[in-house]
């Protein structure tokens, strides 16, 4: 089984992302879930963001990178949507990655590194007319054709953060092909 660190979306650690770890726990992983915004919650992406710029990017990526646990571990670094980018810069730079998922976002490689680490399988999920991912779609597409172990899935809609249950953008079909396809990455690792 998996050791998995899923950090939250703009909108805090909300019920929908504590139902997604859970559901990743029920096949037997254990799923760190770090609360990056210290119990707050949003209703909308914009106030999530407002709530951020006040705080300051930074110092919440801090407080999810404070609440990882220690390299040599060997994590699977998962993120949703704002906690890809955590996710996706530890599974690019730490040494111990096993796995990425990055799910409603994915950044440019070079943001982290020449290249996807060769050893580091990665998933990329995210709705193919979702404002949000379109712009991240790109960088996508340049990691799923350039790392053997990369597999991007695109699923038809426009829902940004659909995997989480709590939100009005929740897709049950797409959140629970998303965990099927989630489940066969991590019994592979």
């Amino acid at each position: 089984m998996a050791e998995i660190v899923l950090y939250h979306h703009i909108q805090g650690l909300t019920d929908g992302v504590a139902a997604f770890a859970e559901e990743l726990r029920g096949s037997g992983h254990t799923v760190h879930v770090p609360d990056m915004f210290e119990g707050r919650t949003f209703g909308s992406i914009e106030e999530g963001f407002a709530y951020a710029g006040e705080a300051g990017f930074d110092t919440i990526r801090e407080r999810g990178l404070v609440a990882t646990p220690a390299p040599g571990t060997g994590l699977v670094f998962a993120g949703l949507s704002f906690g890809v980018t955590i996710a996706q810069m530890l599974a690019q730079t730490r040494g111990d990655a096993r796995g990425a998922l990055l799910i409603d976002a994915c950044l440019p490689v070079s943001e982290f590194g020449p290249a996807w680490p060769e050893s580091v399988p990665v998933q990329i999920h995210g709705k193919e007319d979702d404002e949000f991912f379109e712009e991240d779609l790109p960088a996508a597409r340049d990691l799923a054709d350039s790392a053997p172990s990369a597999k991007l899935f695109v699923y038809p809609g426009d829902q940004h953060l659909f995997a989480d249950s709590s939100l009005g953008s929740f897709d049950a079909g797409a959140a629970e092909l998303l965990l099927e396809r989630v489940r066969e990455f991590l019994a592979a690792i």
